[in-house]
């Protein structure tokens, strides 16, 4: 009995420790991925704020053929796109349109929603801009979310890259 009482305590005692130190990591992840664009902010902004054009450059839209559903319009407020990923039910909600690009939500069964960001913002050099692609995710207090949270820029930026990089594969090309 004394063994295991003894055990008890380590293993409170441990998974206390654990909680205190979580409660040091910010609840707040924020990836963010760019990529510079040689075309007109016109052209660039009327790939990004119309979710049909989004078939044309993002990854998960061209894989999601079949699954895929856009409400109409797809190019305003509240425009939303939904599909099936690995079995989850899945959608973007535009949430904001301004000058410079879009805000929206991707929201997956089971999870938080992740606020992001599209935004095209002129550089230096003429008729080039920046696509800055910002993503916030919200953890909550749990211990394994928290130590979660460091991984999520690691596990989300590469699929930013790749569907920036695609966005100006195709806006260069077209």
């Amino acid at each position: 009995m004394r063994i295991i009482k003894g055990f008890l305590i380590v293993v409170a005692g441990f998974f206390t420790l654990i909680t205190l130190i979580s409660l040091l990591i910010p609840s707040t992840v924020v990836t963010v991925k760019s990529v510079s664009i040689h075309a007109s902010q016109e052209k660039i902004l009327a790939a990004v704020k119309d979710l049909q054009q989004w078939k044309n450059w993002h990854p998960v839209f061209q894989q999601q053929v079949n699954d895929l559903s856009i409400t109409e319009p797809s190019n305003a407020i509240n425009a939303k796109a939904s599909w099936l990923q690995n079995g989850n039910p899945t959608d973007i909600t535009i949430t904001g349109m301004s000058e410079q690009g879009i805000r929206f939500n991707v929201n997956q069964e089971g999870q938080k929603p992740v606020s992001t960001f599209l935004s095209v913002l002129p550089m230096q050099e003429p008729n080039t801009f920046q696509v800055e692609w910002r993503a916030v995710t919200k953890l909550r207090w749990y211990p394994w979310e928290k130590f979660g949270g460091i991984f999520v820029s690691e596990m989300t930026g590469p699929g930013y890259e790749q569907a920036l990089n695609s966005l100006k594969k195709y806006i260069e090309n077209n």
